[in-house]
């Protein structure tokens, strides 16, 4: 009944009879009278039969034909009629093809968005240093997008001369601040191309955690170290000299001055290393900051008025450029201190300055200059750059500024770089020195 109901199956059904009745009648024709008009009109519509089940057979293949492609291109509004022999194998085929298809852009999608929230920076790229896919954190981390690995300077071309898997540290430079990162590269061939995989992590900030943990631990250690050997020597020094009678008579006047002059020297000595190594644990006992939403603009103010007797004496312009007026998150007590730090600093490095050019006799000084700006960079952190136009930093010595106990002054400590920077970090940003043409420029750089 089914077959009867389906108009192709009916068609078909109808012409074969009608040919078989036709070819029968031909055959009874030509044996009986021989050719005739009859027998070539029978053969016309024989032949008519025979190119409607072509064009039947033609149909069906098309029809077909259309079906599958447009099965293969996603197009589900073609499909059988309701009594089609293939009707329900092609509605099983179909809904396998749709519950594929509905799983893979459900993978797609997944890692797309898996993608877009990694903090890992994901490049694929051809042999020829086209960048075929990246996720938005290549943008965040290297400060702009690529389209072909040349534009990726030194990273690029160890990613086009990569012959195997590499993983290897790079560095780079964003905008003004150095970063570190891990390169991991895997090749791969994705359908039936040789493809790179190339990984990108920033590294900086754990390098620094690392660094600043190390230095702790190792001030920790010399504090106590020290404190406890000092200690008794400066009781004992001060005891020896309460302890020489005014009386006491020397062979000679100037061994009992001598005498006094080395215990009175052992003293103060001792005592100033005393106070040195209390400074140095400043570093390791530093408190975290408590941090409230606060203006920049009136810090600067303050070190202008605390420092202004300074400013005078030694003929030094402060300039104060606020560019960006946004609310951060800082404990006010720590800033001041950093901006005292490093002010102090520029003022002394500024003095330095004008004190060679008088010793050298140069009659044209250049006025000292100090610049506090206050702005924000390209990866839209807030900043305070404190600028002179003074001596600056050799060269030799910009690699170990930030390192503890290292100073370029005689009377310097060498913990007030260190311990700004510590309070910078605790305020999850950094403490870094950009060069300039003349003079010394740090950047505070917030979170």
């Amino acid at each position: 009944m089914n077959f009867l109901n389906n108009r192709h199956s009916l068609l078909f059904l109808i012409n074969i009879i009608a040919l078989l009745a036709c070819i029968t009648l031909l055959t009874r024709v030509y044996t009986t009278i021989g050719m005739s008009a009859t027998w070539l009109l029978l053969l016309v519509l024989a032949i008519s039969l025979i190119a409607s089940l072509l064009t039947l057979f033609k149909r069906q293949d098309q029809q077909l034909i259309q079906v599958i492609r447009a099965l293969a291109n996603g197009d589900h509004t073609l499909g059988f009629s309701a009594h089609h022999p293939m009707r329900e194998h092609f509605k099983g085929v179909k809904n396998q093809m749709q519950s594929a298809r509905f799983i893979a852009e459900q993978q797609s999608d997944f890692l797309k968005a898996l993608l877009v929230h990694v903090d890992l920076a994901v490049i694929v790229c051809d042999a020829q240093g086209n960048i075929i896919e990246s996720n938005p954190a290549v943008a965040r981390l290297l400060g702009k997008s690529a389209g072909h690995l040349k534009e990726l300077c030194h990273i690029g071309t160890i990613i086009l001369a990569a012959q195997k898997n590499l993983h290897s540290t790079v560095q780079w430079l964003h905008g003004e601040q150095q970063d570190t990162f891990t390169l991991q590269i895997s090749i791969a061939e994705i359908l039936g191309q040789e493809c790179k995989i190339v990984t990108l992590q920033s590294i900086h900030e754990l390098l620094i955690n690392k660094e600043q943990q190390a230095y702790k631990r190792l001030t920790q250690v010399l504090t106590h170290e020290v404190a406890n050997t000092i200690t008794p020597l400066s009781s004992l020094a001060q005891t020896c000299l309460g302890l020489i009678p005014i009386n006491l008579n020397f062979i000679d006047e100037e061994s009992k001055q001598d005498l006094t002059l080395a215990l009175n020297t052992l003293a103060s000595r001792t005592e100033y290393l005393s106070e040195f190594i209390a400074s140095f644990r400043q570093i390791s006992n530093l408190p975290l900051p408590n941090l409230v939403p606060t203006q920049i603009a009136p810090i600067l103010e303050r070190m202008q008025i605390l420092h202004r007797q300074q400013f005078s004496d030694s003929d030094i312009t402060l300039t104060i450029d606020i560019q960006s007026q946004y609310l951060v998150m800082l404990d006010n007590g720590q800033i001041e201190q950093v901006l005292i730090n490093l002010v102090k600093n520029a003022i002394e490095a500024v003095r330095l300055n004008i004190n060679q050019h008088v010793i050298l006799g140069d009659n044209e000084i250049e006025q000292g200059r100090i610049l506090l700006t206050v702005a924000q960079n390209s990866a839209q952190q807030l900043y305070i750059e404190i600028a002179d136009n003074g001596a600056g930093i050799v060269s030799e010595a910009r690699e170990m500024i930030f390192v503890p106990f290292f100073t370029t002054k005689q009377q310097g400590s060498g913990i007030g770089l260190s311990l700004s920077r510590q309070i910078m970090i605790n305020h999850g940003g950094d403490l870094v020195f950009l060069t300039r043409p003349k003079g010394a420029c740090f950047r505070c750089i917030f979170g």
